[in-house]
């Protein structure tokens, strides 16, 4: 008789055979649990997708293969209907079921995300309407855990039109007889006729991803989001990371740094407190000797991650100020205090500035 503990493992085992059998482990191939949510999956993609694309690994003969699996993997994960298939019965069952498009998922993903690799082409012959920039305000939070924002563009769209135009139109030199012996050599605009068009407004919903430590003024491209042409490629979408003001927190490079009150009795006695961090998890600060105002600590590896390599933190840095009491003292009191101090008075008239 199996313990319920048991079966539950008998039934996990038995499902990762039937998908093995099945097809690729696209978990695997991304590198997530089997319980990872829809940005956890795409950041794991994103990840993978720069570190594993062709033109970075030449030398790589099976560089193609990883960069198609890896496809595959995201297609068939980060749509619900098709990981729900795929967690039932494999990738044959979406392959039977037609739902691996065997697209590639790569150019509407990097365009969203602003890929750029080396061997690609930047230079455009043919016409392109502007670039657009829009600043988008993020919190604190985004930036050091990651997001996906979801914006609406509404953007003109080239639509079909009854009737022809005028398209393509360049300067080319002629030749004019004038005459006998006479000839003059001239610029003169040609156009080509083509179907005409018409520009109709169209809403579309884009995904932004904030990447994890990305600075402030950081760009993301959104390729063939901008201004449309009528003759040629539209721009790019230009989205430029703006970090909201934190009520806690002043991020300078990959440290913070924050200010934290403390009564004067915890400042001649010492104290022990918690400062929440930007992910929830807990701060620990303890003195156990006289702080000063304008004292500061410094809290090694709990500062912002580092935008190329995440696995490296800045510093956080806290800076105390002291709450004096309000109340008075009697004469019994401030000599009870003098006793406990013992400091010499020490006026000093200086230039504090």
């Amino acid at each position: 008789m199996l313990t319920n503990s048991a079966y539950v493992i008998l039934v996990y085992t038995l499902s990762a055979v039937v998908l093995a059998l099945a097809g690729r482990d696209f978990y695997q191939i991304l590198g997530v649990s089997r319980s990872a949510n829809t940005n956890e999956i795409k950041k794991a993609y994103r990840k993978l997708a720069k570190a594993l694309h062709p033109d970075k690994n030449q030398d790589d003969p099976n560089a193609s293969q990883k960069f198609q699996d890896l496809g595959a993997a995201y297609e068939a994960l980060s749509d619900p209907e098709k990981r729900e298939l795929y967690d039932r019965c494999g990738e044959d069952c979406l392959k039977k079921d037609g739902m691996m498009n065997n697209n590639d998922p790569f150019a509407s993903f990097f365009g969203d995300f602003g890929f750029h690799f080396g061997n690609e082409p930047q230079q455009h012959e043919t016409p392109r309407g502007a670039d657009i920039t829009i600043q988008l305000t993020v919190t604190l939070e985004e930036l050091y855990n990651g997001n996906f924002i979801e914006i609406t563009r509404n953007k003109p769209v080239i639509k079909p039109a009854s009737g022809t135009r005028k398209c393509n139109c360049r300067q080319e030199m002629v030749t004019r007889n004038l005459g006998p012996g006479r000839f003059q050599m001239m610029q003169q605009t040609v156009c080509d006729e083509c179907p005409n068009v018409k520009f109709v407004n169209e809403e579309r919903l884009l995904e932004i991803e904030v990447e994890v430590g990305a600075p402030d003024g950081h760009q993301s491209r959104l390729r063939g989001e901008g201004e449309p042409h009528m003759d040629g490629e539209p721009g790019d979408l230009i989205v430029e990371l703006r970090t909201e003001r934190h009520p806690r927190f002043t991020r300078k490079g990959d440290d913070l740094y924050t200010n934290i009150t403390i009564s004067l009795q915890d400042a001649l006695s010492g104290f022990t407190l918690e400062l929440p961090h930007l992910d929830g998890h807990k701060v620990s600060v303890t003195r156990d000797k006289v702080t000063w105002a304008g004292a500061r600590v410094r809290k090694k590896g709990e500062g912002m991650p580092n935008f190329d390599n995440n696995n490296l933190h800045g510093n956080l840095y806290i800076t105390f100020d002291i709450e004096f009491p309000k109340q008075d003292f009697d004469e019994q009191e401030k000599e009870a205090l003098r006793k406990i101090l013992k400091q010499s008075p020490n006026n000093r008239v200086y230039n504090g500035l």
